[in-house]
């Protein structure tokens, strides 16, 4: 089910998105990373062994190279200042960022690593991915893009760098490693977002759509959440990957929107056989239209064998919205095809 938790905008309590059980029992939260903190608790880690051993450039070349690439971002409301973040240079008049931080923004301003501060409009987000593009009112000697990395080639153990504004101090550089990959962390409309990468890097309120740099200087993420039980940094942070970075960009660019498909169910893995159970159609989607109910295992999308939910889920990603898809269920011990045209997942 969708999750109640929502990314909160500055001010807001720190508990958001969703809400975890660590060790014990014990309750941990995931934060959104906008600004909203008074208390000021940084924490720069040094160059570790592993990422010295496996990079001929120190922690500081990569950073005097990628820098001036890095931005503060300051969003306005209706009623005043609103959050602050991060984001980084994407091509030659785009900004990167976390679509949580520029959420209901009336004014977007870009602050550079020399002080100098330009306006900005949002192009596009999409909740779905926590991204948004800006466009910078900004001249083309300030415009120096970051390279993207291919996420899929990332491993765990890799060093990492993280460059941001934590509580508005902008231009802080915290080191760390991948801790893990292929995490799921909900979204601002609380859909899951595949394929996190997890990283032990210092991030805190006010990194949120930094980049997350390879030891090349190479965006491999874009710093969106943490785990927490204090609202701080506690080791466990988590990136939007940047193979999903270029392909929400580029259509964001091009569109201004994303549109991601929807079929309008809960599910949970089958725990008697293969496929997935479906917990609850929601009424009003292309599944309750469909004449899918609750209870259905499906075992099969277009042929393509379904044995866990979150691969039910990619497998209706890959689509879009308007395609038919055959879904092949059992219920009631026998086993049927059900075609079903996805429509377009809600924006909240």
């Amino acid at each position: 089910m969708k999750n109640p938790f929502k990314h909160p905008r500055a001010g807001a309590a720190a508990l958001v998105a969703a809400v975890f059980l660590g060790a014990g029992g014990g309750a941990v939260a995931v934060s959104a990373l906008d600004s909203g903190e008074t208390v000021v608790r940084q924490v720069t880690v040094g160059r570790s062994a592993q990422q010295a051993a496996s990079s001929t450039s120190t922690v500081g070349e990569i950073y005097e190279r990628s820098a001036q690439s890095v931005v503060e971002i300051a969003v306005g409301g209706e009623s005043g200042p609103q959050s602050q973040g991060s984001g980084f240079v994407y091509d030659d008049g785009h900004v990167i960022t976390n679509q949580h931080v520029v959420a209901g923004a009336s004014t977007v301003s870009v602050k550079f690593a020399d002080g100098s501060t330009y306006e900005a409009t949002v192009v596009g987000s999409d909740p779905s991915t926590d991204l948004a593009v800006l466009d910078v009112d900004a001249p083309a000697s300030a415009l120096q893009p970051l390279a993207l990395a291919d996420s899929g080639d990332v491993e765990v153990g890799d060093g990492v760098i993280a460059i941001g504004s934590p509580f508005g101090l902008d231009q802080t550089v915290t080191t760390g490693i991948v801790s893990a990959l292929h995490r799921q962390i909900n979204s601002p409309n609380d859909f899951a977002i595949d394929d996190a990468i997890q990283t032990d890097a210092a991030i805190n309120h006010g990194n949120s759509g930094g980049p997350l740099l390879d030891l090349d200087g190479r965006v491999i993420g874009v710093n969106s959440q943490i785990e927490s039980r204090s609202g701080g940094n506690d080791g466990v942070g988590f990136a939007v990957p940047s193979d999903t970075v270029a392909r929400i960009a580029a259509e964001l660019i091009a569109d201004g929107k994303v549109e991601h498909a929807y079929l309008g169910v809960a599910t949970e893995d089958a725990t008697d056989g293969d496929g997935v159970r479906l917990a609850q159609v929601r009424p009003g989607t292309p599944a309750a239209a469909a004449g899918l109910r609750d209870g259905d295992m499906v075992t099969e999308i277009d042929g393509e064998p379904v044995d866990a939910a979150d691969g039910l889920r990619r497998l209706i990603d890959a689509r879009r919205p308007g395609d038919s898809v055959e879904l092949t269920i059992v219920r009631s011990g026998d086993e049927r095809t059900v075609e079903v045209e996805l429509g377009a997942r809600p924006a909240a």
